[in-house]
């Protein structure tokens, strides 16, 4: 009787933290949006006021989309960040298939050695990354951001990955081979569509820390015709003078993705999540 009274008491509880977590997380967001609608005068005098008829403006987002660099930047966000989901997902996902499938001596320890990406920053090894990239002569173009996202965003995908492609059945993988069925057919065919609901997690845990860094664009790609969205977005802010209606346009035009994004894989998102739960 005790254990029936209390789990709605306990399930009450989590969801007002829930709640309240979700408002803390979204305010920021809701401040950006609408203060993005407004003049500049209204943006300091009343911060967390609704645009009205005599506040709303559209100033920003003329300044933003007005400034042809500008598309460029999104479509070099694309680009990077597209490029580099794929390579992540394709790779991760062979070395995910290879750990879980295929027993050799030191494939625990490899698996370990793969982890070690996800507790170690990459941005510790900056100065060896530049360095690297101004031998390759990769400096100042999209594919230095491109290379390094890949590596950053590996060890996440390959620990993920394997975990669901260990649940896959042997018999449905043993059963392909019998019907002719190359190691890669198997891979590709029946394994990988079985384990969309993790793809769909290490995407989207993928792309937002792709899409919203500001360090190795700033370092790696800082030129005019490699700028990503959020490096291009400073180009408003002067050491004396910052052009906030062009800087919240520009931030909330770079939370458009992202929210499609989700909405696209949301069902999948928690499918996986709640998957890796329940395991």
């Amino acid at each position: 009787m005790a254990k029936a009274t209390a789990s709605p008491v306990r399930t009450g509880l989590v969801h007002v933290a829930l709640i309240i977590y979700t408002l803390i997380s979204l305010f920021p967001v809701f401040l950006t949006v609408i203060n993005s609608f407004k003049d500049r005068a209204s943006i300091f005098r009343d911060p967390l006021g609704l645009p009205t008829p005599s506040t709303f403006s559209l100033i920003g987002y003329q300044t933003v989309l007005g400034q042809g660099d500008f598309v460029l930047y999104f479509q070099n966000s694309f680009i990077v960040t597209g490029v580099s989901i794929f390579f992540v997902l394709l790779f991760g996902a062979m070395a995910a298939f290879a750990l879980s499938e295929y027993r050799f001596r030191g494939n625990t320890l490899m698996g370990l050695y793969l982890a070690l990406g996800i507790m170690i920053p990459i941005r510790l090894g900056t100065v060896a990354i530049l360095q690297g990239m101004v031998a390759a002569g990769l400096v100042n173009t999209l594919t230095a951001l491109i290379l390094v996202y890949t590596a950053q965003g590996l060890p996440l995908a390959v620990f993920i990955l394997t975990e669901f492609m260990q649940t896959v059945s042997d018999d449905l993988k043993n059963a392909g081979r019998i019907d002719g069925l190359s190691e890669y057919s198997i891979f590709f065919r029946l394994v990988l569509p079985l384990v969309r609901p993790a793809m769909a997690t290490v995407a989207v845990f993928t792309m937002i820390p792709i899409w919203n860094d500001l360090w190795f664009p700033l370092i790696l790609a800082p030129s005019d015709a490699t700028k990503t969205v959020t490096l291009g977005s400073q180009v408003f802010i002067g050491q004396f003078v910052t052009n906030w209606n062009a800087v919240l346009a520009a931030l909330t035009l770079a939370i458009v993705p992202v929210l499609v994004l989700y909405l696209i894989f949301s069902r999948q998102l928690i499918r996986g999540i709640t998957s890796g739960a329940v395991k």
